[in-house]
């Protein structure tokens, strides 16, 4: 008698089987961050995901950020931080502290995604043209080197992935007299998503998903459309840092992302439980007018 050990395997490779018929040669935007970046395991885990995506067939686009990393190397030099409606003023010498370890991240990840067997190729914001932008004022306030995306010229991603590399993006991009801008990698990969006509967008962080009721976990919502969605920031039921996420994943979705997911990057291999099985695990943002797809097999 065969192990039921060895079925189970099986019967996993059947669930993924349609839903990577679904997305053959689509293109899958993830947007890497949070605690995620930190651990070398759920690192190298996010990477095998990534690589995985690649190999049954995905055009897979790494967007990460690195703004603890940049947080520690701002306090090796010394430097003390300054911050205005609680955003860290990026200055003319944090902005080149911010370029040098988005670069060093972004080469080690790079190399991880090497080392599995996949050709990668990193870039910045800068390379190609890809992210134009102008200054952003909080609340009308100056807090510096902070980007706001004006234009994506997506080509250099476009050419990479026709000759099938794995492209991995750090978000520092340039304004009209060219000069250096940090731009938060949240609103990048939104943007890019956006302008390579992703099939999907995935933001992975250090929350489960949306919740009814911010205060009770059980209360995660598996599906969204995007008036739900909306209707959750109006009702106050979402606040914090959700709120712009959620607002990112509306305004993808509504320039032409079919599916958004927000994902617990700490649960390891999340990306492929939401992507590849019934249930998923995180929640999925989709067209007012799209298919609910988890709950026909639940």
């Amino acid at each position: 008698m065969v192990n039921q050990k060895y079925l189970d395997k099986a019967e996993v490779l059947i669930e993924a089987l349609p839903y990577i018929q679904r997305f053959n040669r689509k293109i899958v935007v993830i947007k890497y961050g949070g605690s995620a970046m930190l651990d070398e395991e759920l690192k190298r885990n996010v990477i095998k995901d990534a690589v995985l995506l690649k190999l049954v067939g995905f055009k897979p686009i790494i967007v990460h950020g690195g703004g603890k990393e940049i947080s520690r190397w701002v306090g090796k030099v010394g430097m003390e931080p300054r911050f205005v409606n609680g955003l860290r003023v990026t200055d003319k010498d944090t902005m080149e502290i911010a370029e040098m370890v988005l670069a060093k991240v972004n080469k080690e990840l790079v190399t991880l995604v090497e080392s599995l067997g996949v050709q990668a190729v990193g870039v910045s914001g800068k390379d190609g043209g890809l992210l134009q932008c102008r200054k952003k004022l909080s609340k009308g306030e100056d807090i510096g080197y902070v980007g706001e995306i004006t234009k994506v010229n997506p080509k250099i991603l476009q050419d990479l992935l026709e000759r099938d590399f794995l492209p991995i993006v750090f978000p520092i991009g340039f304004d009209e007299n060219f000069d250096t801008y940090n731009i938060n990698a949240d609103d990048a990969a939104c943007a890019i998503a956006e302008a390579v006509n992703a099939e999907k967008l995935a933001f992975l962080s250090d929350i489960e998903g949306v919740y009814r009721d911010a205060e009770d976990p059980l209360t995660l919502i598996s599906e969204l459309r995007v008036d739900e969605a909306q209707q959750l920031i109006t009702d106050g039921h979402v606040g914090g840092g959700m709120i712009p996420k959620l607002k990112n994943c509306i305004d993808a979705i509504e320039n032409g992302v079919n599916r958004v997911h927000i994902l617990d990057g700490r649960i390891p291999h999340s990306l492929l439980l939401e992507i590849f099985t019934n249930k998923g695990i995180g929640t999925a943002i989709l067209k007012d007018d799209g298919e609910k797809y988890y709950n026909e097999h639940a």
